[in-house]
Order: C-alpha cells, then structure tokens, then sequence
C-alpha cells in the first residue's frame, strides 16, 4: 500500500479546508492512511491517534502498550508516547509544530473527549474544529490491490462457509452453527469475524440481524447464515441460505424470487448509476409479486476496511456509483411466523458493468 500517497492526498484535503492538522481516531482510518493495525478497545480506549498536519511528516500518537508495535508497522511515521495522556501530549506538541487549528473526526470522537480537547487546546491558542467524512471519501473507491485483498477475503469466507455446510447435519442448533463458523475462519487465517454471525433457523430467519441462540436446527426446516471476515485487514460479506432436507414449494417461489431481485439489482450496478436506481430495480422485482412489505431494508452497502461504509444502496441515496466501489447486493423477504430469505454478494463497481466476487453461486438457484 502506498500510504504516503494517501497522506499527501488527505495533506490536500486539510489545506483545502484551512485547518492547520487533523486528527484520527478511528481504526478504519488510521489502518487506511498508515497500516497501523493496533486494536481499540472501544471508542473510549484507543490504541492510537494519528497527527496529520497539512504539511510535513506525520505523528502517531499512543502509549507505552503499543510503542513496538507503532513503530514496526509504521517506521516512516514518528511515533511519541504520551505517558499522562494524548490530550497532555497535543497541548505540548500542537505549539511546537506552530499548529494552530487541529480537526478531529466529529463522527467518532466522544462528545466528553471533544469538550475536553477544546478546553485544552484553546488554552494554548488553539483551534478544535469538527471534520466530517475526509477520509471516508477516499476510501470510498477502492484501488486494484484493494480490491484483491477484498477479493481473497471473500473467497476465504466462502472457503469457511463451504466446509461447515458439509457438516451442518452435525449441529443443533444456531450457536453451535456459529460458533463453527468462528472458530474455522480463525483457523483458516482470517483476523477475526467482520460482524457477529448471523445464524436463523426456521420463523427466526424473519429477524433480518437474528442473533443465534439455542433454537434448534430442525428437519426440513430453513437456515439463513450471514458472515463475513477480515484478512489483511479487509471485509467480506456474505449471505447464503439452505433447507435441511426438501424445501416447500413455496420456499422455492421466494428463494427464486429474491435471486431474481438480487441479479436484477447487480444488472444496473455500473460507473455513472445512482445508488437508488440498483434499489429500485431490485425492489420492484419484489414488489410487483406482492412482497413489497417484507422487504424493509436498503439493498446493499459499501465494504472495504469496515464491512459497513459508503456507498449505500439505498432508495433514499442519488450519490452517483463509481468505478472501484465495492458494495453488496442483498435483496430479503421476511414473513413473520414463516421465516426468510436474504441472498448477499459482494460486487465492484466497473465502468461498464460490475464484477461479482463470489465465485460460489451455481446453487443459490433452487
């Protein structure tokens, strides 16, 4: 990755905005801008902030914990500890690099740590301005490595899912489903879950983010599992679903239905279409047979460094999709009492088309 690339682009952006030097604190990007992979234990506990001034090298900023770390992953960045805190650190650093504005991301700093930093740093002449989006916009487009790190993510998932589902008749129940599928994305190199996994047996596959309990995996019942997992620091996300034995025929109607909705929605995706005419397209495949109700959410999401990230495919979004974009496709009916049924791949966005991830597809149609 070309991260001082990446820091001169961002350098750009602040100098465009007029502030002096803007301040990371979210993981996703902190990893984008310098591969520093330390973990955050929440928004409250983080492993590091990263200093960008709009001119000149950059700093990161963390503690005793992760000093090695820090200084492995990024040796071209200079790392400071702050041993009485980060805020005590900026108050002493900011002046010294005749810092005078700093901005920090708005949409994950904690409003106590906002108020706090701007108690200190006004004290030195120091302005906290709030930011929104700078670098989320530049993640937004995924350049070719990017996308093949993304790429052997998702074939890792389907890896995962393909060796649990030759021994589904082996489970229970959801957890014991999930808990498999944990433990073997670990085994198989992957850094950990990109999101809780989602296992739904029977009615419970109604509740589009179920959470897997203690529901037992019964014969001719259906299943729903969405997963994902993060290699080399990128997403994937997937969705796949199954009937233990001979599904119904009206199981077969929705499940052909939704992969309807699902190819329809992918057909559209292409550099230049707004996000909401793949929704539309998907959505009235569905609509026009009677579902229309069952199918509340947005069609898809942005995936890269976050299994959740712009681009939206939503019915309320007119951004413009372009090439290097990587979203999923995820169209779901949900009947209560009945169950449901959701089909998700992940796509990149091309100039004239889209590129489907998943390679494991041939048996989503029943």
């Amino acid at each position: 990755m070309n991260y001082q690339q990446r820091i001169k682009g961002l350098q750009k952006k602040i100098r465009r905005k007029k502030i002096g030097s803007l301040l990371i604190s979210k993981p996703e990007n902190r990893r984008y801008l310098c591969g520093y992979q330390g973990g955050d234990h929440g928004i409250n506990e983080t492993s590091g902030l990263l200093l960008v001034p709009a001119r000149g090298k950059v700093y990161l900023l963390t503690d005793f914990r992760f000093k090695l770390q820090a200084e492995r992953q990024v040796p071209w960045a200079e790392t400071i500890i702050y041993p009485k805190g980060a805020l005590k650190l900026l108050g002493q650093l900011l002046p010294d690099l005749a810092i005078t504005s700093l901005g920090f991301e708005s949409d994950y700093t904690l409003h106590s740590f906002a108020k706090k930093m701007k108690e200190t740093l006004s004290k030195k002449g120091i302005k906290s301005v709030a930011t929104d989006g700078l670098v989320e916009k530049m993640r937004e487009i995924k350049d070719e490595e990017e996308i093949d790190l993304i790429r052997s993510a998702v074939h890792l998932n389907e890896e995962v899912f393909a060796e649990i589902h030759t021994t589904l008749s082996g489970f229970s129940s959801e957890i014991d489903v999930a808990l498999a599928i944990e433990t073997t994305m670990r085994r198989k190199g992957a850094e950990r879950p990109s999101f809780d996994t989602i296992v739904a047996s029977g009615a419970n596959g109604a509740l589009p983010h179920a959470v897997p309990g203690n529901s037992p995996l019964a014969k001719g019942g259906s299943l729903t599992i969405d997963m994902g997992l993060i290699l080399d620091g990128y997403c994937s996300d997937m969705t796949r679903n199954l009937v233990f034995g001979k599904a119904s025929k009206r199981y077969k109607k929705l499940h052909r239905l939704v992969r309807r909705a699902q190819l329809a929605g992918a057909a559209v995706i292409r550099a230049g279409v707004r996000a909401c005419d793949a929704d539309k397209a998907a959505r009235g495949i569905i609509a026009d047979a009677g579902y229309g109700e069952y199918f509340g959410h947005s069609l898809g999401h942005g995936v890269g460094l976050a299994v959740h990230e712009e681009p939206r495919l939503s019915s309320r979004s007119n951004k413009k999709l372009k090439a290097g974009m990587i979203v999923t496709v995820e169209p779901g009916i949900y009947i209560p009492g009945w169950g449901g049924i959701r089909l998700e791949n992940m796509y990149v966005v091309r100039e004239d088309g889209c590129e489907n991830l998943n390679r494991d597809i041939t048996w989503l149609d029943i």
